[in-house]
């Protein structure tokens, strides 16, 4: 039996967030304690409830549990992004579904303590969203950095344009605060998967056909669809950027991805330029590497983990 890595996934479950789950729990390399939620795509509330709605379609709803985190960034106001996931945040997939899941009482930032600091060195936290929930594990326990295995970052870019400003990646620019505190923090081995790689992971009208369970194809088509048209009329592409997934896939096969060791930093007190993520390149700042930057991805062969492991039955036991 295959050791499954231990995982939490921090999501602010809009399109992609969902594919995320839904390729962490398909993939059953992954061992999910659990789930946290936080603002950003969609508020708090809907991203709770988008994450239970997907758990429950994947009928996995009594395995994984979900807990509440922020529902604002730490110094600034909230910034939805409804004009590419949709009102709801999902595209409005799944709109008909009655959801009996809920979160449960114990908030995000305690689990993600109790979950780490009991197993020290085991547990690798996917973050998928505004780094708020993070922060706020720092703020009440920095001695969790030296005691988590490894945190992955969808978050940044460092080579090219943002998608939220000229020079920001969404996430990144949401609470810029919080991601320059867990990017000084210090954590051995933190991970950005930023769009320099995510833009090559790209959900095609081909790769949809290949799924092969109709429930999770139809869920698929109908969730990207305005986000493939919204792709096409910016960059030309009628596809959905797997940034959120992609994050997922490195947690998966590290293999997928190249990546340099840098110095980074993210820019809070700027009029034009706020949540950048500040890539030393060429060691300008003489401070010491903090960051595994992914620079460039195995497109097709994360393409074929993703529709692969959707089209696998559901595995829980490493098998």
């Amino acid at each position: 039996m295959t050791i499954r890595k231990k995982v939490i996934l921090d999501v602010d479950t809009g399109v992609d967030d969902a594919l995320a789950i839904m390729l962490a729990v398909k993939s059953g390399a992954l061992d999910i304690l659990g789930i946290t939620t936080v603002n950003g795509n969609v508020s708090l509330d809907q991203a709770t409830e988008n994450t239970c709605k997907i758990l429950q379609f994947l009928g996995v709803q009594n395995e994984i549990p979900v807990y509440r985190g922020a529902d604002k960034p730490l110094a600034r106001e909230v910034h939805f992004e409804h004009r590419v996931h949709g009102r709801d945040g999902i595209g409005g997939a799944l709109s008909d579904m009655v959801v009996s899941k809920r979160a449960e009482e114990e908030s995000a930032a305690d689990f993600i303590i109790r979950q780490v600091m009991s197993q020290p060195g085991e547990v690798t936290l996917i973050m998928t969203a505004p780094l708020t929930n993070l922060a706020e594990v720092l703020q009440k326990c920095p001695e969790l950095v030296q005691h988590t295995a490894e945190v992955i970052i969808m978050g940044g870019v460092v080579r090219g344009s943002g998608n939220i400003t000229p020079t920001a990646e969404y996430n990144i620019y949401v609470d810029p605060e919080a991601a320059k505190l867990v990017m000084g923090a210090g954590f051995p081995h933190l991970t950005l998967v930023g769009l320099d790689v995510t833009r090559k992971a790209l959900l095609s009208q081909e790769d949809i056909a290949k799924l092969t369970n109709p429930e999770i194809a139809a869920y698929v088509e109908q969730s990207t669809a305005d986000y493939r048209q919204r792709y096409y009329e910016r960059n030309g592409v009628e596809a959905c950027a797997l940034h959120d997934p992609l994050a997922v896939g490195v947690a998966i096969n590290p293999d997928l991805v190249t990546k340099l060791d840098y110095y980074v930093d993210v820019e809070t007190r700027s009029e034009l330029c706020d949540g950048q993520t500040v890539c030393d390149f060429q060691n300008r700042l003489n401070k010491p590497h903090n960051v595994s930057v992914c620079l460039e991805v195995d497109g097709p062969a994360f393409l074929t983990l993703f529709t692969g492991s959707l089209n696998q039955e559901l595995k829980t036991d490493g098998s």
